[in-house]
């Protein structure tokens, strides 16, 4: 999966975290593996804009979604592969993201990967206009959630274990280079 990532915000954000949010997400909704994903991250000025044009709802919000190509979660398994696509454009106003994690009292890493992964639903075609949809979208995005984390925590434990692994070869002897010995 392509994903650009392009910080307008002035803020200083993780980054990878946002990437690696999206990436799971999309991956977890059987997103095509050569889809292309584009995520803006923006200041409060030019988010109020876009939310004023684009939803004619005033003051800034935390995410927008913007959809390109019509994509959905999975597919048939005897459908003909449809290729690599654009996803979309998600638009993020980290510094309204501050102040919602402060207010939710969560880290702004949550609240950024949270609505990472909320503009990827939304990408995907998933709202929550209504009280059914709604429920199913924060239900789906509470368990993405839920999984990214427990993965990127078995990542750790794994990157932990091999360096353990490894200083216990090399204090032992078994390690470096011994095959022309």
């Amino acid at each position: 999966m392509s994903i650009e990532l392009f910080n307008e915000s002035g803020v200083d954000v993780p980054e990878q975290l946002i990437i690696e949010a999206a990436r799971f997400a999309m991956a977890r909704m059987d997103v095509h593996p050569a889809a292309e994903l584009s995520i803006q991250l923006v200041d409060l000025q030019a988010m109020t804009d876009l939310h004023v044009q684009w939803m004619d709802l005033p003051g800034p919000t935390d995410v927008m979604s913007f959809p390109m190509d019509e994509l959905t979660p999975g597919g048939r398994p005897d459908a003909a592969d449809p290729g690599p696509a654009m996803l979309g454009d998600i638009v993020l106003c980290p510094e309204f993201a501050a102040d919602q994690a402060k207010s939710q009292r969560h880290s702004f890493e949550h609240e950024i990967a949270v609505l990472t992964v909320h503009g990827v639903l939304h990408l995907l075609g998933f709202d929550h206009a209504e009280p059914d949809d709604e429920k199913e979208m924060f239900g789906l995005q509470g368990q993405i959630i839920v999984d990214w984390y427990s993965a990127r925590d078995d990542r750790v434990r794994l990157q932990e274990q091999a360096q353990r692994d490894t200083r216990l070869l090399r204090n032992t002897g078994f390690s470096g280079d011994t095959a022309g010995s």
